[in-house]
């Protein structure tokens, strides 16, 4: 008898397990749904899912409810997102290796709500498989959040990562929980803006040299940063309006370095000339300028000891960008912090209202529109 009832079981459980299937997938909104909006460079190459590499990257849902999961799977379980209930960031979440569904909120009001997942880690980290959200019983999606108006898009290093910005001890400690793109100036400023956010960044990275054997100019070009072969169409895209560049200062610690292996590989044991680090430099800019034809674009230094008392590297920009007689080109020197370690959420505030300031004197979001209407 048992044997006969055995097949019976399973194809009840079958059943089951299809129609919680078929329950679950009307409340499930797939990673190319439309009411998804995303922010920085996200990969889409996946047939399943969305892939988070860059820090800053982000997806957002509008809904209607109480509850909403996300799926997720991460290459390393060592990246850290950002939940994001209606613009109050309320947890932190770790994806692990495995791929399952993440309560984002849950026992929420009645009411409209927005969920975004921000990725607040570096791509050294690994990359993240975003599926889609899965919304609770009686929660609706809504309609997509608004395009937003104005967009800026960021170059730098552990300064822009917001690398340890929430380790205040001043030793820089390297687990990731310390990391907080969210809290870094470059996010802060386009939060204040309310401006659509791409940031592409690395600690460590340089214009000449780096900490590692790649510089920024082989990597700034790419969707998925640690594959050359993979490259960002920057034709098809919503272009920024500002951009803002903040390197250098990892250039200004290894020209230094004649016992380290990048400076060997790279100098072949003669540090550059002001010539050869002004020629680096404008030339990336121009790249910049390249890809983006009518941006703003904001050369940055600060608030690390690259811009203390007596630094030669201020000048390096200045001469640099005087050199490529562009009139939307500008600079910008936020003061040393003269504290140790890494910025930390103060000190990164202090250099976005620094930006902020600088953009609000010299940036007219709505020139570019003007200049579409006359010709």
């Amino acid at each position: 008898m048992r044997t006969r009832k055995l097949p019976l079981l399973y194809l009840l459980l079958a059943m089951l397990a299809l129609v919680s299937w078929k329950v679950q997938s009307s409340r499930f909104i797939d990673f190319n749904n439309k009411r998804i909006a995303y922010m920085g460079r996200v990969g889409m190459e996946h047939p399943e899912a969305a892939t988070f590499y860059w820090s800053g990257t982000s997806a957002k849902l509008n809904f209607e409810g109480t509850a909403v999961k996300a799926l997720l799977k991460d290459e390393t379980g060592d990246n850290y997102y950002n939940v994001i209930l209606d613009q109050d960031s309320i947890m932190l979440l770790r994806p692990d290796t495995t791929l399952r569904y993440y309560d984002l909120a849950k026992n929420l009001p009645e009411g409209k709500h927005t969920i975004e997942l921000f990725k607040r880690t570096e791509y050294d980290r690994g990359k993240t498989l975003f599926y889609g959200f899965l919304l609770g019983d009686k929660t609706k999606a809504l309609s997509a959040p608004a395009d937003k108006k104005k967009r800026i898009e960021f170059y730098g290093n552990s300064i822009t990562a917001g690398y340890a910005v929430e380790d205040y001890s001043g030793q820089d400690s390297p687990d990731s929980t310390y990391t907080n793109n969210y809290l870094s100036y470059a996010a802060l400023t386009a939060r204040h803006y309310d401006a659509d956010y791409t940031s592409i960044n690395k600690s460590g990275i340089g214009i000449l040299v780096s900490w590692f054997p790649y510089t920024m100019p082989e990597v700034y070009d790419r969707l998925d940063p640690t594959d050359p072969s993979s490259k960002w169409d920057f034709s098809s895209k919503k272009k920024p309006d500002v951009v803002v560049i903040n390197l250098l200062q990892n250039d200004s610690w290894l020209v230094n370095r004649p016992e380290h292996a990048e400076f060997k590989r790279v100098f072949k044991g003669t540090p550059p000339s002001e010539k050869q680090i002004i020629d680096a430099y404008s030339g990336f800019v121009q790249s910049v300028r390249d890809k983006y034809p009518k941006a703003h674009i904001i050369t940055m230094l600060g608030n690390m000891d690259i811009t203390r008392e007596g630094s030669p590297w201020p000048g390096y920009v200045q001469k640099a960008v005087d050199k490529l007689k562009d009139d939307k080109i500008y600079t910008l020197f936020v003061p040393y912090k003269n504290t140790p370690g890494h910025p930390n959420i103060e000190e990164q505030q202090v250099m976005a209202d620094s930006l902020i300031q600088f953009i609000d004197a010299n940036v007219d979001w709505d020139d570019k529109k003007a200049a579409k209407r006359i010709n």
